[in-house]
């Protein structure tokens, strides 16, 4: 999952979605300077993962995409599960997605110290680019897919998959909601367990 859900599915514990949204930053156990709960919501983030790496509905999305994209088709599942928390994100919360995603950007600032230099980079951008309210709308997503491109030097390609998006929209979406029922189950219970 991109960093959307992983805010998301921190169920409002401050400390617990720092460690999820940094976790990608952090290498092995390198976190253990930071507190506790921190910590938790690193641990969090890799159960995440573990759980949508082996599921099924996640790898029949990521199919559609391997032939063109190859490992990068995980990535942009991630990016395009996003795109379908943030536009349909009335039915997962009550707080609308602005005022969220603003109070996120807030955590992150009145936390910025704790933060992993990488994330401390990326920071402004994300913030002045609006990234994460911006996965609801379809130019959010282009954006979001060129830069990761960039990124990979421009041998993912990745920048072309807003064109999948597009032709498998509607079975994107059905795989999406019907995959994050279950995440959202079995991460409430990882959370209750942390």
């Amino acid at each position: 999952m991109n960093f959307l859900a992983h805010i998301y599915l921190s169920f409002g514990d401050e400390e617990i979605t720092i460690g999820n949204f940094i976790a990608d930053s952090i290498r092995g156990n390198k976190f253990k300077h930071l507190p506790p709960r921190i910590q938790q919501g690193i641990t969090l983030h890799r159960h995440i993962d573990t759980y949508t790496d082996s599921h099924k509905i996640p790898k029949k999305s990521s199919k559609k995409l391997h032939k063109n994209y190859g490992h990068y088709s995980r990535v942009i599942v991630d990016i395009f599960y996003d795109h379908f928390l943030a536009k349909n994100w009335s039915a997962y919360s009550n707080e609308p997605l602005d005022t969220f995603v603003e109070n996120f950007y807030d955590l992150l600032e009145d936390n910025y110290t704790l933060l992993p230099d990488g994330v401390k980079r990326m920071m402004p951008y994300m913030i002045t680019d609006n990234w994460i309210y911006n996965y609801s709308k379809m130019e959010g997503i282009a954006k979001v897919l060129n830069g990761m491109n960039r990124r990979t030097k421009n041998k993912s390609k990745m920048n072309f998959a807003i064109l999948e998006l597009e032709e498998h929209y509607s079975a994107f979406e059905k795989e999406f909601t019907a995959f994050f029922e279950e995440l959202i189950i079995f991460s409430k219970q990882k959370f209750n367990s942390l």
